[in-house]
């Protein structure tokens, strides 16, 4: 993965999304169950900005290969289920030329 590349950027920032996803609900619980806060705010905040690059980078991608709407959407979709950033770098950017 060349973070030199926009395609490269994108998948590191796919991949630290769907990383933060399963903390975020791990400290979610921990908000909940245990009245523990700060890390949920921290975790909460980090995940946040990631999915803001993730969002803006697929965006810029999209726009420099002309992708198709659907495959945005699909991008934009996968954001939002843990792991599913993970399956769309598998599914989608693996097989993008560099």
């Amino acid at each position: 993965m060349n973070l030199k590349t926009t395609l490269g950027q994108f998948r590191f920032l796919a991949i630290l999304e769907g990383i933060s996803w399963p903390l975020l609900l791990i400290t979610m619980y921990m908000k909940y169950q245990h009245d523990m806060l700060l890390p949920n705010k921290i975790v909460g905040m980090i995940h946040g900005v990631f999915f803001i690059f993730f969002c803006v980078w697929l965006m810029i991608y999209a726009k420099k290969v002309n992708w198709k709407i659907t495959t945005v959407l699909l991008g934009f979709v996968a954001s939002f289920v843990p792991f599913g950033t993970f399956i769309f770098d598998a599914k989608v950017l693996k097989k993008e030329k560099h």
